[in-house]
C-alpha cells in the first residue's frame, strides 16, 4: 500500500508538470514544449530513482564505501541548515544511482568574436545561458545546430543541478552517484552551492545566481573543514583549491585579454588571426605550468579537456561561475560573517533591476 501511494504521488507529479508544460509551450513555441517535456521527464526519472537515505542505510549488502559517504553527506546536510542558515528541507536527503557519469549536460554558445553568451528565455524560470538535456546526444545535436548557425558552442557534463526549491513536495533535490564520491571538501561544495540557490535567485542574471551560490560554496567547506574536516582532508582541499585558482588564474587572464581584443576596433580578419594567436600561447602557458614542478598544475591532467575544446563559450561559462564570486565574498564580510544578514542582502540586490543590481555588487 506504502509503495502504491508512492507511485500514485509521482504520477500526480508528473500529470501536475505535463499540464504546467502544455500552457508553457503555448506560450514558448512547439520547439520549446518539447524541450521542457525531455526536462520535466528527465528530471521525473531522476526523482523516481531516489530513495530516502536511511532506507539506503538499511541494506545489509550496501557498498561501505558508500555508506560513509552517505552519512558524511547527512552530517553535511545538517551543517548546511545549522550553521550556514540554508534551507532546511527535503533536499539531499535522498539518494539516487544513475546509469550515466552526469547529471545532465549543458550546452552553451556565444559568437565567434564576442564572449557574450547566447540566453534562452522560459516563462516562470526566467534567463539563463545555458540549456540542460538529459541525454548526451541530444545536447551534442542541439550544439551541432548553433555551430551551423555560426556560433562557438561547448558541451559539458553537470554532476547536479538545483530545483530551486520546488521540487521539495515531492522529495526535494537528490543526493546523485554522478558526485556522491567526490573529495570530502568537493562534496561539500557541491551539496552548498546547490542549496545556495534555493536562497536567492534573479530570473535574468546568471552571472549574479551561479557566482552567489559558488562564493556560500567557498566560505561554506572553509568552515565546514575547519570545524569537522580531518587533517587529511584538509590537505587534500588545500591541494585541490590551488589547482583550482590556478586553473582560474590562467584562463580569466586570457578571457581579459579576448574581450579586449573583441571590443577593439580592428577588422573581424585581424581579430580572427589574434585570436587563434592567443588561444595557442594559452595551450603554451598551460603545457608549461604542467611541467613547473612550482606550479599546482604540475602534473595535474584534469583541466586538459578543457583547454583543448576551449572556446568562447567555454570562457562565458567561466565567467558565469566566478565573475562576481568576489564581490559576494566582500559582500559576506560586509554583512559581519552573519548568514541571515548576507542572505538578506542577496535577496533585496536579486530583486532589482539588472543594471543597479550589478553596480550594487560590484562598484567600480
Amino acid at each position: 500500500m506504502r509503495l502504491l501511494r508512492g507511485k500514485r504521488r509521482w504520477l500526480a507529479a508528473a500529470g501536475l508538470l505535463m499540464v504546467a508544460l502544455a500552457v508553457l509551450g503555448l506560450l514558448g513555441g512547439c520547439a520549446q514544449l518539447a524541450y521542457l517535456q525531455q526536462s520535466a521527464g528527465g528530471h521525473l526519472q531522476l526523482l523516481n530513482a531516489a530513495r530516502p537515505v536511511p532506507d539506503w542505510l538499511a541494506e545489509q549488502g550496501l557498498d561501505p564505501a558508500l555508506r560513509e559517504r552517505l552519512l558524511l553527506t547527512q552530517r553535511l546536510r545538517d551543517f548546511a541548515s545549522q550553521s550556514l542558515h540554508l534551507p532546511d528541507n527535503k533536499s539531499y536527503r535522498r539518494y539516487a544511482q544513475l546509469d550515466r557519469p552526469a547529471a545532465v549536460w549543458n550546452v552553451v554558445a556565444a559568437p565567434e568574436l564576442s564572449l557574450a553568451p547566447k540566453n534562452w528565455c522560459f516563462p516562470v524560470m526566467g534567463c539563463v545561458v545555458y540549456r540542460g538535456y538529459f541525454k548526451r546526444e541530444a545536447a551534442d545535436a542541439f550544439a551541432a545546430g548553433l555551430r551551423a548557425q555560426g556560433l562557438e558552442a561547448t558541451v559539458y557534463g553537470v554532476p547536479a543541478y538545483s530545483t530551486l526549491g520546488w521540487s521539495n513536495w515531492v522529495g526535494g533535490d537528490p543526493l546523485l552517484s554522478t558526485f556522491i564520491r567526490y573529495p570530502e571538501g568537493e562534496l561539500a561544495r557541491m551539496i552548498f552551492h546547490e542549496l545556495a540557490h534555493q536562497v536567492a535567485y534573479a530570473a535574468d542574471d546568471s552571472v549574479f545566481n551561479e557566482s552567489f551560490a559558488t562564493a556560500v560554496e567557498l566560505i561554506g567547506a572553509r568552515a565546514w573543514l575547519a570545524e569537522h574536516g580531518a587533517e587529511a582532508a584538509r590537505l587534500t582541499d588545500e591541494l585541490q583549491l590551488r589547482r583550482r585558482q590556478a586553473f582560474l588564474a590562467l584562463a580569466m587572464r586570457y578571457r581579459e585579454r579576448l574581450d579586449s581584443l573583441f571590443a577593439g576596433a580592428e577588422a573581424d580578419a585581424d581579430k580572427r588571426r589574434a585570436k587563434a594567436q592567443l588561444m595557442s600561447e594559452m595551450r603554451a602557458d598551460y603545457a608549461r605550468e604542467q611541467v613547473d614542478a612550482a606550479s599546482p598544475l604540475y602534473g595535474y591532467r584534469a583541466y586538459d579537456g578543457w583547454f583543448e575544446r576551449a572556446n568562447n563559450a567555454s570562457f562565458a561559462v567561466l565567467a558565469a561561475y566566478h565573475e562576481l564570486t568576489p564581490a559576494f565574498e566582500a559582500l559576506y564580510e560586509r554583512s559581519g560573517r552573519d548568514w541571515p544578514r548576507f542572505y538578506a542582502e542577496v535577496r533585496r540586490l536579486a530583486a532589482e533591476p539588472r543594471a543597479q543590481r550589478r553596480q550594487q555588487i560590484n562598484p567600480q
